[in-house]
């Protein structure tokens, strides 16, 4: 299969024309140009406000102009992760996709579905001439995956509509009717240094080939964090040896669990051995817990030029010890959901700057008041490890509506084209649409999409045969749309 015959062709088009757009968080500017100039070229009103968001709007087709209005909505930006050894910028170049079977991915970085086909399916509802609908209004909103600053600067009377159907879910056959708030805790330890030890083994510990993913879809699957497991190592080799720290990273995006880490370390020449010996053993100890989600799990340790600064052994100690006792992972399932994280936090990353180390963390919960829990249990670990702690304002969760007269246009909709009963459930993702109720209280929501996989990470893919049955489906549920009342 090549990718001119993937189908439907005009969403994968669209599809391969938001892959040649740069869009990283925060830097919009070139895909709001492309959409803009989307809108000019097929003669659609279109408007931005302060924010970036971008709103593009398409007149019902002939004899459905009394439908209520249906938004649909994406966002524009995409989470930039490559591997180490992939040559790739992603403020200036396109992200080059490949079919591998029945999936679409790119070569080295995320593939960026997340969220450019709810993109591709806007446009190509708009460019589409032969599509029954009412007044449709598209939506894309800007830095939905670093802050969701386009959702949180959306004001009220910029869209107008009745219906909000959102294109960012990740599961094709499941309809999505509620999503879990979060917020973001940062943590930031003095680093001062001193200077180095004679005699001393200096070595850089790398972790590497963790499968990583999306903290909120994947926070339940199991997989190792990077962070968590160089810093069990060092945790291990301080109680041994007199250990010294000159440098430390590791993961990079909030919302992502980290796939990669490194330190440089030194210990007394006498225990250089004695180091690599611990790693061999650490390493099929923590091989064993994860054979099946980490397949591909590697730690290396190489020998490393002395260093003429080690941090301070007492800050360090605080430092290691607090990342050692952080949570991570999940921490409590819903009592209303089977099968739903309710509770979670994610340890993201980790940066050495000049006399501080940052430590960013992010939590999720469905329960506000849960994830202040959890939140506070983060902060509480790093601030007996000395560090100033501060945790942003977070965005609030949507909570389920199973009446929803949208959720059940959809769900038969779902039955009638494919014979068979979609799964109706709330997700432990963030979503913008916990925002639009807060400016649009009236709005009647639900969320679908293809199929994805890792996303987040290099990993990417995009399930091909699940885009057509996505597109199906949202053209049937748009002609079924009802009249206003």
């Amino acid at each position: 299969m090549e990718k001119k015959d993937l189908k439907p062709v005009i969403v994968f088009q669209y599809f391969e024309e938001v892959c040649q757009v740069p869009r990283p968080s925060k830097k919009e500017e070139k895909i709001r140009a492309y959409l803009l100039d989307f809108a000019q070229k097929h003669g659609l009103h279109a408007r931005t406000d302060d924010a970036g968001n971008v709103l593009i709007e398409k007149p019902a087709s002939r004899g459905k102009e009394n439908l209520k209005t249906v938004i649909l909505q994406s966002h524009m930006d995409m989470v930039c992760e490559k591997n180490k050894d992939t040559q790739h910028n992603f403020e200036t170049d396109p992200i080059e996709t490949y079919i591998d079977g029945e999936w679409l991915r790119a070569r080295g970085t995320t593939l960026g579905a997340d969220n450019g086909i709810g993109i591709a399916a806007e446009l190509a509802l708009l460019a589409s001439d032969d599509v029954e609908h009412g007044p449709v209004q598209c939506l894309f909103t800007v830095d939905e995956e670093t802050g969701l600053t386009g959702a949180f600067a959306l004001k009220e009377g910029f869209m107008k509509g009745d219906i909000l159907i959102n294109l960012d879910s990740e599961d094709e056959g499941e309809l999505f009717i509620g999503c879990a708030g979060g917020a973001g805790t940062t943590a930031v330890f003095p680093c001062p240094m001193t200077h180095a030890p004679e005699g001393y083994f200096f070595f850089r510990v790398v972790v590497k080939g963790l499968t990583g993913g999306h903290s909120g879809d994947d926070i339940n699957k199991n997989r190792a964090n990077a962070n968590k497991l160089l810093n069990r190592y060092l945790v291990q080799l301080m109680r041994k040896y007199d250990l010294r720290l000159c440098e430390i990273d590791g993961g990079n995006l909030h919302n992502a669990i980290p796939r990669e880490a490194y330190a440089v370390c030194a210990v007394p020449m006498d225990n250089k051995e004695s180091v690599r010996v611990d790693l061999n053993v650490y390493l099929s100890e923590v091989e064993n817990e994860y054979a099946v989600t980490e397949p591909n799990l590697q730690m290396d340790l190489e020998s490393e030029a002395p260093r003429a600064e080690v941090m301070e052994v007492a800050d360090m100690k605080r430092f290691l010890l607090s990342i050692y006792a952080v949570h991570n992972g999940v921490y409590a399932m819903s009592q209303d959901i089977a099968g739903l994280v309710e509770t979670s936090s994610n340890l993201a990353s980790v940066k050495q700057g000049k006399g501080e180390l940052t430590v960013v963390t992010s939590q999720r919960s469905s329960i506000l008041s849960s994830r202040e829990d959890m939140s506070m249990m983060v902060s509480a670990a790093f601030l007996l490890g000395g560090a100033s702690v501060s945790t942003g304002d977070g965005y609030p969760g949507w909570k389920p509506n199973p009446s929803s007269e949208i959720l059940h246009i959809a769900v038969e909709s779902y039955k009638r084209l494919f014979g068979t009963e979609p799964k109706v459930k709330a997700i432990h993702a963030g979503l913008e649409c916990g925002l639009f109720l807060e400016k649009y209280p009236s709005l009647d929501m639900v969320s679908f999409g293809p199929t994805l996989r890792g996303v987040h990470s290099p990993d990417e893919r995009m399930l091909i045969p699940t885009v057509d049955k996505f597109w199906r489906h949202l053209l049937d549920v748009l002609a079924h749309i009802p009249a206003k009342s």
